[in-house]
C-alpha cells in the first residue's frame, strides 16, 4: 500500500499535436507556465452501493492545489500500459485493489490554467473501476475523500464548476453517470478543450 513511485525521476511520455509519442520528460520538471503536451490518465471509482469517489487534492500538490477532483489521476510511464499505471496510482494515492477496470473516454484531452499560472495540457484517457476494501489515503496526495451520489455530486459540478478541478468539469459533461451528455459543448472558457471519441 502506498507504494513509492514519484520520486522526482519518474518520467512521462510527451506527446505532439496528434497525439503521438515524441519524447520523454521528468515529471518533475515539465509542469510550469509551459506545460507541453503529455500522456495522463483519470479514474472515477464507484463503490457496490454506486456511490463515486471524490478527492481533494493535497495542500502540497503543485498545480491545483487542495480542489475537489475526481478519484484519482496520474501518468503513466514510458511504455507502462495505462491499466497498469491506473492500478499502480490507486494503490499509491489511495491504498485501493481496483477491479471491473474499463475505459470510458478514450481520447479525452485538456488544457488548463491554474490561479498560480501552471498549466496542465494532456492528452487523459478516462477510466471506471469498483474499489476492493476501504480508502487509505496517502496524506502526500490526498487531503480528503467523500463517497458521494452521482447526481448529486453532477449537479455540484454544474453549479459550482469553480469548486472543482477543471479536469472533472470538463469530464462531467461526458460521463452519463454524473449527468453528461456524452459530448463537450459550449466551452466554459477558451483555455479549457476536451474531446471524446
Amino acid at each position: 500500500m502506498h507504494e513509492l513511485h514519484d520520486d522526482g525521476a519518474d518520467q512521462v511520455v510527451l506527446l505532439d499535436a496528434d497525439g503521438e509519442p515524441i519524447g520523454v520528460a521528468r515529471k518533475s520538471e515539465i509542469h510550469g507556465a509551459e506545460t507541453p503536451l503529455h500522456l495522463a490518465f483519470s479514474c472515477h471509482v464507484l463503490d457496490d452501493e454506486g456511490r463515486v469517489l471524490v478527492t481533494r487534492r493535497s495542500l502540497e500538490k503543485q498545480a491545483w492545489p487542495g480542489v475537489w477532483t475526481n478519484s484519482f489521476c496520474g501518468h503513466p510511464r514510458p511504455a507502462e500500459p495505462i491499466p497498469a499505471a491506473v492500478r499502480r496510482h490507486a494503490d499509491h494515492e489511495l491504498g485501493l485493489v481496483l477491479t471491473g477496470l474499463e475505459l470510458a473516454v478514450p481520447l479525452f484531452r485538456y488544457r488548463a490554467v491554474d490561479a498560480a499560472g501552471i498549466v496542465e495540457h494532456e492528452v487523459c484517457p478516462v477510466y471506471l473501476a469498483r474499489a476492493a476494501g476501504p480508502v487509505v489515503p496517502n496524506p502526500a496526495e490526498v487531503v480528503e475523500h467523500v463517497w458521494a451520489d452521482p447526481v448529486q455530486l453532477g449537479e455540484a459540478i454544474r453549479r459550482t464548476p469553480w469548486a472543482f478541478s477543471p479536469w472533472l468539469v470538463l469530464q462531467a459533461e461526458l460521463l452519463p453517470f454524473l449527468g453528461g451528455t456524452g459530448r463537450r459543448v459550449d466551452p466554459t472558457a477558451a483555455r479549457l478543450e476536451a474531446v471524446s471519441a
